[in-house]
This record gives C-alpha cells, structure tokens and sequence, in this order.
C-alpha cells in the first residue's frame, strides 16, 4: 500500500469523525453533479502535471519541501469546517491549536513568556516585526545584509522606514566593520540578522551584533524564514552553533514552518520577546471579539482573516514529530545538512568547479571553473538546462563577482555579477540520492570540458 492511499484510508476515517460532531446539523451544501465535479477534479489532476517534480530529491533547486502527509490530510480536514482564526467567532478550535503550536516554536529559542502567532508567510511576519520595531524606534534606519531577503528594503518602502543596506564578508555573512561604520553615521532603530540567507543560506554573526547592540542601543530582528528549525541541527559549526544559541536575546524572530516545517504554503511565524509589544496591535473591531473575554489572535496580528487550516496543520505536525534534540524531526534536518556538506566536499576537491564558499546550513553553491566571471556564469547556465534534461532540478544564483575574485584570485572579474548553480537539498532523502545527483553532475561536466 503507498503512502497516498494510507493517506485517503486514514483521512476518510477522520472525517467520518469530524461528521459525527455534526450530524444533528441539516446538510447545508448545494447540490452539485457529481460526474462533473469527478471530470472538472480529473482536468484539475491531469493540468497539475505541468510542474516539475517538487517532491521528489532529483528536485535540487528551489525552497521547495513536501508537507508531510498528516500535514495534509490534517489541513484538507480543517477545511471542511473553514476556520478563520482571526477570532475565536471563527475559529474556536484551531485557534486554540495555534496558540499550543506557536508555543511549542517559541521554546526552541527559549521563551515561554512572549508574544507571537502564525502569518501567511515569512514576509507578512517579517513585516509585522519591522512595524512593531518602527513603533518602538519611529523614522529610525532599518540595516539588512546585501544578502538577506529583499522584502526586507520592500517592506521599508511600505512603512516609509529609511532603510540601507550593509555588505557582506566573504562567506556572505553579514560585515561587521561596515555594520558599526553605518551604526556611527546614520540613526538606526533596527538590525536585520539574517539566519540562513534566501540565497546561499548564510548565518550572520549574531553573538558579534549583539555586543554592537550593547553600545549603540538598536534592536534585533531575527529572519530564520529559511533556517529557523536548524537550531535542532547537531552538525552546525561551532559559530553558526553560536549565532543560534544566541536568538533567545534577540527582540523578534521570524521563522517559516512551510519551509522546513513539513507545513502546506501559507503558514509563517512571527514572535516577539516582549508581551508587552501587543499595546501597538490596538484594535476596535465592533463585529468581531464578542464570543469571549479571552485574548483573540486578531489583537495581536495585522491580518485579518487568517487561515485557521494551517494552525491545525501545524498542531498536528507538532504532535507526530515534536520539536526535540535528537528526536525524528531534528535527525532529518541534520541529515539535510550532511547531503549539503557531502556535495559541497565532492565538489571542492574535483578542480573542475569552484566553490564561493562552505555551507552554513543545507544551501550549496558551485559554478564549473572558467578563466572569467562571464564565462563561468554562461557554463552555469549550461549546467542548468543539461541537468534538467536528465531529469536533474538544480537552480541558478547571482553572486557578487567580487566575491568570487576573494575566493578565486585568478578569475578575472568581467561582469558585476556571476551565475552560479545553486541546489537546496532540504529534503531528508537527498542524503541517500546523493550519489546519483554527483554521477549526472560529473557526466554534465565532462561534456562540457
């Protein structure tokens, strides 16, 4: 029996389950044909092929993971009922299941006194920390690495908060020397610490910014759409080790479980250290809150109908793999980020590829060696198209070339930018197809020597 159709068995059951909560309410669906809903589902299937194979480990590319099946099977139930966990007027249930996961996500960074709740996503929740942050330091200067996520300058341009960039050292890490020169010059309120960057998975020196904070007062933000589970990770180095264990001291985090938290797309999360941050989240809402004296979700987001599927999703996620050292969920990510480290080592020492830099988490970038910027980026594009051609996902990234030139002295430097191949191998799996993705690189890369 495959997983899928253990799923439909199981997933048939809890709604039967759910249905028995119900059954003294009249039925309250318009009648459909069913022939035709069959033939309209069976286009939906046949048009969903044109995708490319996002579960499988030949995907290498993009921040694509598959949710787990009781991820799925426990969002698809959630909808029969539809909650809208805005208020508990619309989502009694899921509510309170996003309040025990959300929970369960702050104490991996050692808070049980906090605020925080669920978003539609990373930028959603990065904006709602950047608008509190704004409230606390009004007009003030938002600093963000050259590498973090551009939402980040986007969001500013939203809020009409000053916002500038800070380059980055040559493991794309955030710089500390240009940090403190533009903390001397310019009135900043907030430092945007990236924790696994978009683009090669970077971790900024967060021990390092909290003790500039120490002197020059701003606040921390903490971006770990991407990367924010890796703190369960047991094969970190000792400084990407070092910028987790320091998140507790940050004054908000935000982390993505539809990325490495087996959660269907739209679930992110926003926490903040201080409960007291909830007084700018202040709302009348006269058709809302009446059910209940209790705190509602929507007093402390800046959404208003919200998901209550993906608090459901999540909840039980939670409960099949907790949030352990050591435990399940955690031993998959450690393994994510030995794939990562077993490719990088293989590449690193065949002296037909570069390699810009060593991974911090499970995000690999190489290119095929050339004698120039340009060149190299024209062979990564070719390895790009052949790979997929034998049913190999990879993706491209565009590096800074002067950073390439730090790494690669002989280069020569001909393009600001150079393309590189980029592979996320966020799935547990790639540890095990590692070989097989090496064999279609290597027979890419003799082709086109």
């Amino acid at each position: 029996m495959t997983i899928e159709t253990a799923s439909l068995g199981i997933l048939h059951k809890a709604v039967e389950k759910l249905a028995d909560g119900y059954r003294h309410l009249p039925a309250h669906h318009t009648e459909y044909d069913q022939q035709q809903a069959e033939e309209i589902l069976l286009q939906v299937a046949e048009k969903m092929w044109d995708n490319y194979p996002y579960p499988h480990p030949q995907y290498a590319g993009q921040m694509l993971k598959p949710p787990h099946p009781v991820a799925r099977m426990a969002y698809m139930l959630a909808t029969w009922i539809n909650p809208n966990n805005h208020a508990l007027d619309g989502g009694k249930a899921s509510s309170a299941m996003e309040k025990e996961a959300v929970a369960k996500i702050a104490t991996l960074y050692g808070w049980d006194n906090y605020l925080g709740h669920l978003t539609g996503g990373g930028t959603l929740a990065n904006l709602e920390a950047l608008w509190v942050a704004n409230h606390i330091h009004p007009g003030k200067t938002v600093l963000a690495s050259s590498q973090a996520h551009y939402t980040h300058s986007r969001i500013c341009g939203v809020l009409q908060i000053p916002f500038e960039s800070v380059a980055v050292d040559d493991q794309a890490r955030m710089d500390l020397n240009d940090l403190e020169a533009k903390l001397q010059q310019l009135d900043v309120g907030t430092v945007v610490v990236t924790l696994g960057t978009t683009g090669v998975g970077s971790v900024d020196p967060l021990p390092d910014i909290l003790r500039l904070q120490e002197t020059y007062g701003f606040r921390i933000h903490i971006d770990s759409a991407y990367g924010g589970y890796y703190t369960l990770a047991d094969n970190l180095t000792p400084q990407v080790r070092a910028a987790y264990d320091a998140i507790r001291q940050a004054d908000s985090v935000v982390v993505d479980p539809h990325k490495h938290g087996l959660q269907p797309y739209g679930c992110g999360c926003v926490l903040f250290r201080d409960p007291q941050v909830g007084r700018y989240y202040k709302h009348d809402s006269p058709y809302t809150y009446f059910s209940s004296d209790e705190l509602h979700l929507g007093e402390i987001s800046l959404e208003c109908s919200r998901a209550g599927a993906s608090a459901v999703a999540l909840w039980a996620t939670l409960e099949m793999f907790p949030l352990e050292p050591k435990g399940n969920f955690a031993t998959d990510l450690s393994r994510c980020r030995d794939a990562a480290l077993k490719l990088y080592a293989r590449l690193n020492a065949d002296n037909r590829f570069i390699t810009p830099l060593e991974p911090d988490l499970d995000i690999v970038i190489w290119a095929p060696k050339a004698a120039s910027t340009r060149e190299i980026s024209r062979l990564s594009q070719l390895t790009f198209e052949q790979a997929e051609a034998q049913d190999l996902y990879l993706a491209t990234f565009s590096y800074p070339s002067h950073l390439i030139k730090k790494a690669f002295p002989e280069v020569q430097v001909d393009s600001d930018y150079t393309t590189c191949v980029r592979s996320c191998l966020m799935k547990p799996e790639h540890a095990a197809w590692g070989e097989r993705i090496w064999q279609i690189l290597d027979e890419i890369q003799n082709a086109l020597i």
